[in-house]
């Protein structure tokens, strides 16, 4: 079976296995997963059999197809400049920010190495929807490209809290292009839901 690697900072390690051992829970299966639905505000996006569909190159781990996002997102930002639902660009730009994936270039074609194949999922959907991490700066500055002003900005990386199995989340905090400085964070759940804000 042949095998890859799904977490980039194990690569100084590897050449040091000499066993690999299994619990039988799925460890050595395929650990693909692709983003399909999310909820974004009151609204449900996505839908659970997409048809099949054709994605920039260099986009993987996205299966998504959903005509309410397409009002709500694509059609509006392309032509208002901003989402109907005002939750969206918030959770979009939480896709393309908050992570800690690594920009690859091969035969001019940009993918994303990412620690985690939850992580590769969601900065390619973010990239799908039209916010694309281009790169880090010599600074460590977060360069998105907007592909709907055609815009890049950039977003000052003041810190990064990774995500443990304690936490069960991963934080950015950053300073936006106006000034604000912000925190940003994805995690499971169980742990988000309690620490969301009434209303």
């Amino acid at each position: 079976m042949a095998s890859k690697v799904q977490s980039c900072n194990l690569n100084e390690e590897l050449g040091m296995v000499h066993y690999v051992f299994s619990d039988k829970t799925g460890t050595l299966t395929k650990n693909i997963m692709d983003f399909k639905k999310f909820s974004a505000g009151e609204y449900s996006y996505g839908v659970s059999n997409p048809s099949k569909r054709h994605y920039l190159p260099g986009v993987t781990n996205v299966n998504f197809e959903c005509p309410l996002f397409e009002k709500d997102w694509t059609q509006a930002m392309s032509t208002k400049g901003k989402a109907d639902n005002p939750y969206l660009e918030k959770m979009v730009k939480i896709l393309a920010i908050c992570h800690t994936a690594i920009v690859e270039k091969k035969n001019n074609i940009m993918t994303y190495n990412a620690s985690s194949p939850d992580e590769l999922a969601l900065t390619n959907a973010a990239r799908y929807f039209g916010l694309s991490f281009v790169d880090r700066d010599e600074d460590g500055n977060i360069i998105i490209n907007d592909k709907f002003s055609d815009k890049d900005r950039k977003y000052e990386l003041l810190n990064v809290i990774e995500f443990t199995s304690a936490r069960k989340r991963m934080s950015v905090i950053l300073r936006t292009p106006s000034g604000k400085i912000m925190i940003m964070s994805k995690g499971a759940d169980s742990i988000m839901i309690e620490r969301l804000a009434k209303g």
